[in-house]
């Protein structure tokens, strides 16, 4: 039955990206980008494989991509702003982040907000969510864009180059999807890993600076 369905939707992908074009490639990747479960393995791939075939230009179909992401994106970003915390105080519940998690996940965020974004961008499942905690915290929204499409433009690269060495093979399409999936995890975690280390450094150099000695008197 889940195949069933995934092999419709995969063909609904093809069609409308045949059909629309470049259009099509900008409407479902904004759709992906936001909360709909149209995962963009199933469309950059197919727009990959028109590239090879000589039917689409890779920088359009890739630049498409981003802007796709970018809309999708901020679609979830301004309706977690005009949603804002009272909201998801109240009803975090019923998407399993109750407040004592919520208000976790909006201190992390305040103060870690550009490396999630990028590699939440990278990140199965996580891309589609990873704007609501930066409209909820205010993300700056040229570090919002710019990290989200950082993060996006390398994905959408790798996906649309599979679907040029694979074509319409789907098999293939999915095992190094799967191989470029596990790869940009580490190469996330490796991001965080420099990051956490740079961080832990930074906030060891501040506490032996005579600021931090003036600011720890101060506090008692």
């Amino acid at each position: 039955m889940i195949s069933d369905w995934l092999g419709q939707l995969l063909q609904w992908n093809v069609d409308l990206i045949q059909h629309w074009g470049y259009g099509g490639i900008l409407f479902l990747m904004t759709l992906e980008s936001s909360v709909f479960p149209i995962p963009s393995e199933m469309v950059m791939p197919q727009a990959g494989y028109l590239v090879a075939r000589g039917e689409m230009n890779m920088a359009i179909v890739i630049t498409l991509g981003v802007l796709g992401s970018w809309l999708g994106a901020l679609l979830n970003y301004f309706v977690a702003l005009k949603l804002g915390r009272p909201f998801f105080l109240k009803f975090g519940r019923y998407f399993f982040c109750p407040p004592d998690k919520f208000a976790m996940v909006e201190r992390f965020f305040e103060a870690h907000g550009e490396v999630s974004t990028f590699t939440g961008r990278l990140i199965p499942v996580v891309r589609h969510l990873i704007s609501i905690p930066a409209g909820l915290t205010r993300m700056k929204m040229s570090r919002f864009l710019f990290y989200t499409g950082t993060g996006s433009a390398i994905w959408m690269v790798t996906l649309t180059l599979i679907g040029f060495v694979c074509g319409k093979n789907m098999d293939l399409i999915k095992k190094y999807s799967h191989i470029c999936t596990i790869g940009v995890i580490v190469f996330c975690a490796l991001i965080i890993a420099v990051y956490v280390w740079a961080h832990k450094r930074r906030q060891a150099k501040y506490a032996n600076t005579p600021q931090a000695t003036v600011d720890s008197g101060n506090s008692l």
